[in-house]
C-alpha cells in the first residue's frame, strides 16, 4: 500500500498530537482516529493508532507515575470491561453514524455540565469578594462508588465504539477536581491498562501485521516529540488553563464524532 507525503505529514501530526495529549492536554483521541481513517483502512487504523497510544502511555506513566490517585484507578477500572462488552452490544444493534452520533451528544452534554458549573462557581466566587469573604480553596473530591463505576463502564463504552474514552476521562477528571499532575498521572495509568487489554482482540482479529508495525516505527519519534512537548506546555500552564484546555479538547473531540456521524 502506497502512502503519499501529505498521507504522511496528516498521520505525522497525529502523532504529535498523540504525545501531547498523553503528557498534557487530554481528550484528543477522536481527532488521531480521524486522521490515520483518513489514509489507512478503518482496522487497520484503529491498530496503529492503539499502539501509538499505547507508546505515549509508556511515557506518561513513566514521566508521572508518582502522581497517579491509585484510590480513582481501583473504582474505575473493574467497570471498564462490563463497559466494552456493552459497547459491542451496542455496535450490533445500530448503524455507525447513530453510534456517532449518541456518543457525541452525551460528550457533548457532559462538557455542558461542566462549564455550567464553573460558570456558577465563578459568579459564586465574585458574590463572595463582593461581600468582602475569600471563597474556600477548592478540595480535591472523592466521589462515591457510584459516580466512579458509572465513569468506568463510559470510558469502557466509548473506547470500544469509537476511541473517545480520552474525554470521558478528562471530564470525570474534572468533576473530582484533580489537579493537573494527578489528572495526567492517572490518566496515564488507566489508558496504559486499557490500552493493553486490547491489544490480544487487535491481534486476535488480525488488525496488526507488518505493515501497520512499519508506520508505527517510523512514527514512534513524532510521538516521543509530542510527549516532551507536553510535559513542558503542562509545566508552563496555570491550573485554570489546563482545565479550560481540557474543556475544549472534550468539546473538540465530540464535534469531529458528531461530523462524522452526520456527513
Amino acid at each position: 500500500m502506497s502512502i503519499g507525503i501529505w498521507a504522511w505529514l496528516l498521520m505525522a501530526g497525529a502523532a504529535l498530537v498523540v504525545g501531547i495529549s498523553k503528557t498534557s492536554i487530554s481528550g484528543l483521541g477522536s481527532l488521531v482516529v480521524a486522521a490515520f481513517a483518513l489514509v489507512l483502512p478503518a482496522k487497520e487504523s484503529t491498530a496503529a493508532v492503539l499502539l501509538l497510544l499505547i507508546c505515549g502511555d509508556i511515557v506518561a506513566v513513566i514521566l508521572y507515575h508518582h502522581a497517579a490517585d491509585w484510590h480513582q484507578l481501583k473504582r474505575l477500572l473493574p467497570a471498564v470491561v462490563p463497559g466494552i462488552a456493552l459497547g459491542a452490544v451496542f455496535m450490533k444493534f445500530v448503524s455507525d453514524e447513530v453510534l456517532l452520533v449518541s456518543v457525541a451528544g452525551c460528550l457533548i452534554a457532559a462538557v455542558a455540565l461542566q462549564i455550567g458549573l464553573r460558570v456558577r462557581d465563578a459568579r459564586a466566587s465574585a458574590a463572595l469578594a463582593q461581600a468582602g469573604t475569600a471563597p474556600a480553596p477548592p478540595a480535591s473530591a472523592r466521589p462515591a462508588w457510584v459516580p466512579a463505576l458509572l465513569a468506568g463502564v463510559a470510558a469502557g463504552f466509548t473506547t470500544m465504539v469509537a476511541n473517545a474514552a480520552g474525554a470521558v476521562m478528562s471530564l470525570y477528571l474534572l468533576a473530582i477536581k484533580a489537579d493537573k499532575t494527578r489528572f495526567v498521572a492517572t490518566g496515564a495509568w488507566f489508558f496504559f491498562l486499557v490500552n493493553l487489554t486490547k491489544v490480544p482482540f487487535s491481534i486476535g482479529l488480525g488488525l496488526i501485521h507488518l505493515h501497520t508495525l512499519a508506520i508505527l516505527a517510523t512514527l514512534i519519534p513524532v510521538v516521543l516529540l509530542g510527549t516532551w512537548v507536553g510535559r513542558h506546555l503542562l509545566k508552563a500552564l496555570k491550573q485554570t488553563s489546563f482545565e479550560w484546555l481540557v474543556i475544549a479538547a472534550s468539546l473538540l473531540s465530540a464535534v469531529v464524532l458528531l461530523l462524522k456521524g452526520v456527513l
